[in-house]
């Protein structure tokens, strides 16, 4: 497994991680923007990672998905 911090090709990935994150934000954690643009745990998760700020490894079947989470 790679280690990635750009958005997943996959829009059900995407999802997953930014849903991750901002379960980690509602638990406490703190966001890593310095000036968030909204409030919202899933929104400053979505900053997080279209700014590149998130790292995650997608496990080895999701590299063969299309964007909607379709093998292909």
């Amino acid at each position: 497994m790679a280690v990635s911090t750009q958005p997943p090709e996959s829009k059900f990935a995407y999802v997953v991680l930014v849903a991750r994150r901002a379960r980690q934000l509602m638990a406490g954690g703190r966001p890593l923007v310095d000036n968030p643009r909204n409030h919202k745990y899933t929104r400053v998760a979505e900053e997080e990672m279209q700014k590149g700020l998130l790292e995650f490894d997608l496990p080895e079947g999701m590299e063969g998905m299309d964007e909607d989470g379709k093998r292909k």
